[in-house]
């Protein structure tokens, strides 16, 4: 018989659990640095069944110690009441001062503890994710691992994404749901976040455009950097306030075009 079975047949289950998270905490804190490794000590799953947190790590390590407000959508364990707080438990460990907010259309308020709060709420309730924003002075990191359906993540990013702080980072997990009809999606389907993500990248090179007086939308100026990885998206924030790389050459495409335009309009007399 292993220790742990001796251990689990002599203990009581609440002794169990207490010294289950012991266990975790003290892991935790031995691998407070590697967010892979607190992925699998937590037991979420963006490590192993998905590879998200290797992604993470290469863009907020530089910021893990800042006091930063973070906010996941999507709590986990579906319904069950028993269920969730996997993956706010592993952001506490590897952001030490920073507050973590989850948001579920369940009722998960039961795993609420020290630097985790969670609310019941719909992602798509745009008037509650606004006065949510408000109560913690804005969010820094947001990600989005809520329903996953395409509709559901383009309203909630057209909704967080200008309330997002400046420099913040704004991600969507589990874009498979992109490619799936019964999920709103479908491979080359413009409703589908992929499709919808897609052209953002087009706004980060909007002075480019040949095109005479674009008035550029509030992403072409706030989106700075866009990432695609294997079911995942992460989007920075920031002033996109580069200049046009030959401004020269752009009017002239500009004057070309027009110049098309009129002779595609010319219609001769004798037709």
């Amino acid at each position: 018989m292993s220790f742990r079975a001796f251990l689990k047949q002599r203990l009581s289950p609440s002794t169990s659990r207490r010294l289950g998270d012991t266990q975790r905490r003290l892991a935790s804190y031995l691998h407070s640095n590697d967010l892979n490794q607190l992925a699998l000590i937590f037991h979420t799953d963006k490590w192993e069944e998905h590879w998200y947190t290797q992604h993470y790590q290469r863009y907020f390590q530089s910021i893990r110690h800042e006091k930063l407000n973070i906010l996941e959508i999507g709590v986990g364990g579906w319904d069950y009441s028993d269920s969730g707080g996997e993956s706010l438990r592993m952001w506490k460990a590897y952001f030490p001062n920073s507050r973590i907010v989850g948001v579920d259309l369940a009722d998960k308020t039961k795993f609420r503890e020290h630097r985790i709060d969670i609310r019941q709420c719909d992602q798509t309730d745009s008037e509650a994710l606004t006065r949510l924003s408000k109560e913690y002075g804005g969010f820094d990191i947001i990600i989005d691992d809520g329903s996953h359906l395409n509709e559901h993540v383009r309203t909630t990013f057209q909704t967080l994404f200008p309330l997002l702080n400046p420099n913040g980072f704004y991600s969507i997990e589990d874009t498979q749901t992109a490619y799936w009809p019964t999920w709103g999606g479908g491979l080359g389907n413009p409703q589908s976040s992929i499709e919808f993500f897609k052209s953002r990248i087009d706004g980060l090179n909007h002075v480019e455009y040949p095109v005479e007086n674009y008035t550029p939308s509030y992403f072409d100026k706030n989106i700075t950097e866009i990432a695609f990885f294997h079911n995942l998206i992460i989007i920075r924030k920031g002033n996109n306030d580069e200049k046009a790389n030959w401004p020269q050459l752009i009017q002239r495409e500009i004057q070309t075009a027009n110049a098309e335009v009129k002779s595609h309009a010319h219609v001769p007399e004798s037709l």
